[in-house]
């Protein structure tokens, strides 16, 4: 049974969010009461999941300003108008993975519905910069993040990258909040000892990693957009990313993007990607499937991005 707080305010990724589930990830916010921009409330979703459900039973039911959907054994969520999220955990669920379904699926679909652009991967400032690394599950953007922050920068989001636009339309980062998730093999690479982190639920080979000392809570223009590939053979290559492919990229990278047609923001999914590529640079960086080669990539960044010539021919 989850033990509820009352009316706690938090803050994550440019919002103020009251929860009556505690979120202890989340930085807390000092604002009035009746100034929050999401609500998380606990509610009996029961009923309406199965006026939903169809034959065959569906697992997310998404529609315009509203998402759906159940986790076996953990809960059914509830998305509506980019300011509430309705959560019915079953009993007996693990409250670490109710939260984690609340501050991944849950807040990229509130992002979307806020027409603020949720993007898969990592964020680190770098001179002043937010740079967002993208990729597939499993491609390394987490790791390759940790790598940073063991050289000394700074974390703005990781998983979820919440980029919105300034007032004179400049895409800005929104910082998320101070933890990473790592697997066990990172962590040895990183010479960390897993037996000082949680396990993320079934996941018994990733954990969560505070970096409370490594996160920058500020707001900062994107600088650009580096694709995270594997690749065959042990070279690491850095490719910029060349007109139309960079819609291509930002689309497949965009947190569950799935839920962009039925929620009736394909137009404005386009529109916003085509006005935050035409100011940012993307790139392509690709590493071995073998090895450990994070602190390898970090200098190829880093050299791309003080120089923004290595990869012209």
């Amino acid at each position: 049974m989850i033990n509820t707080e009352t009316r706690v305010i938090y803050k994550a990724f440019g919002l103020t969010i009251r929860s009556e589930i505690p979120l202890p990830e989340l930085l807390t916010a000092e604002v009035k009461d009746t100034s929050v921009d999401v609500e998380i409330k606990l509610q009996d979703l029961q009923s309406q999941w199965n006026d939903l459900l169809s034959n065959p039973p569906q697992k997310v039911v998404v529609k315009k300003n509203f998402v759906m959907f159940c986790i076996t054994d953990t809960a059914i969520f509830s998305v509506q108008d980019g300011n509430l999220i309705a959560v019915s955990p079953i009993a007996g669920a693990d409250e670490n993975k109710i939260r984690l379904y609340i501050l991944g699926t849950c807040m990229g679909a509130i992002l979307m519905q806020r027409k603020t652009m949720p993007l898969h991967g990592s964020a680190i400032e770098i001179n002043g910069k937010a740079y967002a690394f993208v990729g597939e599950s499993g491609a390394g953007k987490s790791t390759l993040a940790a790598a940073f922050l063991e050289k000394g920068y700074r974390l703005i989001s990781d998983d979820v990258i919440a980029v919105a636009f300034s007032r004179n339309q400049t895409p800005v980062v929104m910082p998320s909040y101070p933890q990473q998730k790592l697997w066990e093999e990172s962590l040895k690479g990183f010479g960390m000892d897993e037996k000082f982190y949680l396990p993320l639920f079934e996941r018994e080979t990733k954990y969560a990693i505070p970096v409370q000392d490594k996160f920058l809570n500020s707001v900062l223009p994107l600088g650009g957009v580096f694709e995270l590939i594997k690749g065959e053979g042990d070279a690491i290559t850095l490719n910029r990313i060349q007109s139309l492919s960079k819609l291509t990229v930002f689309f497949q990278h965009t947190f569950r993007s799935s839920f962009l047609s039925p929620l009736g923001l394909m137009d404005w999914h386009f529109h916003a990607s085509t006005k935050i590529i035409n100011q940012i640079e993307m790139y392509q960086l690709q590493r071995p499937l073998e090895g450990f080669t994070a602190n390898m990539l970090v200098e190829k960044v880093i050299r791309q991005i003080g120089t923004g010539q290595e990869d012209k021919k």
